[in-house]
């Protein structure tokens, strides 16, 4: 992708009712991490493998519920056994394991040794953390292959053709993707 049509698109992107995305994408680099701001997300991600956004979101309040009265989360409050196991990990060790993120010598890596955190799912979850990374999702790598590139040698270029940050640039051509302009 050539960095006038990026441009064009971010430009169109910044002028409609998705606006807000971008300027999220542009607040995840400046993103203040804590163990709690850690396991949220991580939480997050467990709650909505698999799911519509709408219904992860009632799910995710409610495994948050249960965490804050100190009751179990399977199975009143999560019917997947699994998953309620590895949210119940994750909180309850969430210092230990915001500190093992941290020290990582490569933090994306690291993610995927979460439990339901996978080699997908990691670049997500490493965008909600701070981390400027591409999801190389399907409508990336097409995008990218009708240019003759990857998805990162593309994301690339355009980071150090507009200085755009990787998760703005990945935000603007998924969005793009998403309304059918790319």
């Amino acid at each position: 992708m050539k960095k006038e049509e990026y441009l064009d698109i971010y430009q169109q992107i910044m002028d409609s009712d998705y606006s807000h995305e971008i300027e999220l994408a542009e607040q995840l680099a400046y993103k203040l991490i804590s163990p709690y701001i850690f396991a949220d997300e991580v939480i997050w991600f467990i709650c909505s493998s698999s799911m519509k956004e709408e219904v992860a979101r009632k799910i995710e309040k409610r495994v948050l519920l249960a965490i804050e009265r100190k009751q179990p989360i399977y199975p009143r409050y999560l019917k997947h056994k699994q998953k309620a196991k590895a949210i119940q990990y994750i909180y309850d060790n969430k210092d230990r394991l915001y500190v093992e993120w941290l020290r990582s010598e490569d933090q994306l890596t690291y993610l995927e040794t979460l439990p339901h955190i996978g080699p997908i799912t990691k670049y997500h979850l490493a965008k909600n953390l701070g981390i400027d990374v591409i999801k190389p999702d399907r409508h990336l790598v097409r995008i990218a292959k009708s240019y003759g590139m990857d998805p990162l040698e593309m994301c690339d270029n355009l980071k150090k053709e507009t200085g755009h940050p990787l998760v703005v640039i990945d935000t603007v051509i998924w969005r793009a993707a998403n309304l059918g302009w790319k």
